[in-house]
């Protein structure tokens, strides 16, 4: 499951440019009292993320609640692509953390395997 691709607006573009009644609709659907265009990207991860999908995917606008400026794609538009780009001072620590806690509570982290279970799994 995936929040969306490189030829979609960001959440929050898309979110922000849906008309009142239809970003009613996604609350209601979301089960979310936070109805603030800052929160829809998360919640959209949260809902990805808690899917049964063997993977969960989110453009990385998205986990950084960016909106219209990190457009990364217009298809059929031939200039003006492809410009955005992610900086070292986009990438905070508190996103990275905010990823790991809904990665654990959605069960969707792997822990490493110790020495142990590697060999008792070699062993099967």
């Amino acid at each position: 499951m995936y929040t969306g691709t490189h030829d979609n607006p960001t959440s929050r573009q898309w979110y922000e440019e849906l008309p009142p009644y239809q970003q009613e609709n996604l609350w209601r659907y979301l089960n979310s009292s936070q109805r603030h265009s800052d929160e829809v990207a998360w919640n959209l991860a949260r809902l990805a993320w808690s899917s049964p999908a063997a993977l969960a995917i989110a453009p990385l606008q998205d986990l950084l609640n960016l909106g219209a400026e990190a457009r990364m794609n217009v298809p059929g538009r031939a200039e003006g692509n492809w410009s955005w780009r992610c900086t070292e001072e986009l990438l905070g620590a508190a996103d990275f953390h905010s990823l790991r806690d809904l990665t654990k509570s959605s069960k969707r982290m792997r822990m490493r395997p110790t020495p142990a279970l590697e060999m008792a799994q070699a062993a099967l």
